[in-house]
């Protein structure tokens, strides 16, 4: 199956810079084994979108940081079998479905 994650608000905080979001790890590790299961992961984000500002570097360099496993990481919001987003899909529903204990 193909996850499409977005990253703000899904996988990390929101309400700050990007600089100093915090990981939800217990969301990071459920990927990870979506991801050693043999899933595809792709990460998207609309950092940048209304600035024009390429967010692309700096996002990499995070989301490695955190640990997170994935095979792309996308600007915008791309089409996916399965799309996890805090906006369109509730996040915290898939939260829920996957037993992840994570305060929003």
């Amino acid at each position: 199956m193909i996850y499409g994650i977005d990253i703000d608000g899904t996988i990390c905080t929101t309400n700050c810079e990007y600089k100093d979001a915090k990981p939800y790890n217990e969301v990071i590790k459920k990927i990870n084994l979506l991801y050693d299961e043999g899933h595809k992961i792709i990460f998207f984000t609309s950092r940048g979108y209304k600035s024009g500002i390429d967010w692309y570097d700096f996002t990499k360099k995070q989301i490695d940081t955190w640990g997170v496993k994935y095979h792309e990481l996308k600007m915008g919001k791309p089409q996916f079998d399965l799309f996890i987003d805090d906006k369109a899909v509730s996040n915290t529903q898939w939260y829920r479905d996957n037993n992840l204990e994570i305060d929003i």
